[in-house]
């Protein structure tokens, strides 16, 4: 029985030792982000491409409203059944408008995926690299709002900042 007692006690004994080795640290990843350069590159560019389709959407809403009065001022001017066809045409040009709005933010999305996922890959395997050079168990993303309280002995985000 005692043996039993004894081989229990240095598991214990083993398992708190295991469990207080656990090395913790974090990362504000927004901050990272924000501080790369590629990022500014990135998101100059995004913004570049949002302007242009924004332009070019409101040249296709002030060229629409443009039709709408004229059709507006000639009501009285023409066929009803002249009328109705034009009100479809503008209809259907109505929902152009909103085709090319909704593949004008998709645009906006993939462009904003193919340039800064790649970066958010470059931060990632900074992390992990990190991680596992410092023989971290846990990293957390202070970004992400979740952490309470956090001692500053514990942030890792020049070891990542190093690593990019």
């Amino acid at each position: 029985m005692s043996k039993i007692k004894l081989v229990l006690i240095i598991v214990t004994i083993i398992s708190s030792l295991s469990i207080n080795a656990q090395k913790y640290g974090y990362v504000n990843t927004e901050e990272l982000i924000t501080s790369l350069p590629e990022v500014k590159t990135a998101n100059d560019i995004i913004e570049q491409m949002k302007d242009s389709l924004t332009i070019k959407a409101q040249e296709m809403v002030q060229g629409l409203q443009n039709k709408y009065r004229d059709l507006e001022a000639k009501v009285n001017d023409i066929a009803p059944k002249q009328l109705e066809i034009e009100k479809k045409l503008l209809q259907a040009e109505e929902q152009q408008l909103q085709v090319f709005d909704q593949n004008s933010q998709q645009a906006i999305y993939e462009k904003s995926e193919a340039l800064l996922g790649p970066i958010q890959e470059k931060i990632n395997k900074a992390i992990v690299e990190v991680a596992t050079e410092g023989e971290f168990t846990y990293i957390f993303d202070t970004s992400a709002g979740n952490i309470l309280y956090a001692d500053n002995a514990l942030d890792v985000s020049a070891l990542v900042k190093a690593k990019l």
